[in-house]
């Protein structure tokens, strides 16, 4: 007789609603979670109205990372200093790998409200430092799986048209009430969390809209039940192997990588502001 092995799903060994600051709920941050997660250092949900009085996030600078922005309700415009300009639409993700420093600015497009997630990713050392570049992706280019958008990486045979610098997924799952999905992460992902946007999920617990939940490391799969209609983000990834070395904007593996992103972010910012583009 052939024994059967039973896997237990992967358990959630934290939860956060994070801390909301006007239209921001900062879920995860580098000297929080970040270190948990790493690559995945950094994780906003942001919700927007055009009457609400705040238009744009203002033109701001990064290094050492790159910013990764999924639109799931309304549009944004977007510039920066790497020459990129044009609209994210709803469904859409930009990709900006900031490397050795970049400033970039997101503005209202749309009349109703707008709701999104902004995802920091570190770099390793042969990038943190590198030129900088952008990849925007409209929403008939993200690749679906399921019930799943494929916003970075590769599952089943889908793969993401972003090249990422180390092996990660990032995905965008809607469920319908009552929907039953499970997860299975390639191998070596063991790290893994997500971010509910909108319904109810239970993952092992219950997670709300507006939370993070954060589960143990391993390469077990995750399962899921939708409580209503439901929608949320999940990265999993190896983890990165790297020191975090904070600065204001930037995130690098030692002080010098940071020394020398920050200097270029402040060369920026100069020309910006010759040009009038700062305040």
């Amino acid at each position: 007789m052939t024994a059967t092995v039973v896997v237990r799903p992967r358990a959630i060994v934290h939860r956060t609603e994070g801390t909301t600051h006007g239209p921001i709920t900062r879920l995860m941050s580098p000297g929080d979670l970040g270190e948990l997660l790493k690559p995945f250092i950094f994780l906003d949900i942001f919700s927007l109205n055009a009457s609400g009085g705040k238009s744009s996030f203002g033109m701001h600078p990064h290094s050492g990372i790159a910013t990764v922005t999924f639109m799931t309700k309304g549009d944004v415009s977007y510039e920066d200093t790497t020459g990129a300009t044009g609209l994210l639409l709803a469904g859409g993700v930009e990709w900006m790998q900031a490397g050795n420093g970049v400033w970039h600015d997101a503005t209202l497009a749309s009349e109703s409200a707008i709701q999104g997630f902004q995802l920091w990713v570190a770099l390793p050392p042969p990038l943190e430092n590198a030129p900088p570049m952008s990849t925007y992706l409209d929403p008939s280019q993200v690749p679906q799986v399921g019930p799943a958008r494929l916003l970075l990486g590769r599952y089943g045979a889908a793969q993401s048209l972003i090249e990422v610098p180390s092996e990660m997924n990032y995905l965008a799952v809607s469920l319908k009430d009552g929907e039953h999905w499970h997860y299975t992460p390639p191998s070596g992902h063991n790290i893994a969390w997500l971010a509910v946007s909108s319904g109810s999920l239970d993952a092992g617990g219950l997670i709300n809209a507006g939370e993070l939940a954060v589960f143990e490391e391993s390469e077990h799969r995750i399962n899921f039940i939708a409580k209503g209609d439901c929608s949320f983000v999940m990265g999993s990834a190896v983890k990165h192997p790297y020191d975090l070395v904070t600065g204001n904007y930037s995130v690098h593996t030692s002080k010098a990588a940071l020394s020398q992103g920050e200097t270029e972010i402040q060369r920026i910012g100069t020309r910006l502001r010759q040009q009038g583009r700062l305040n």
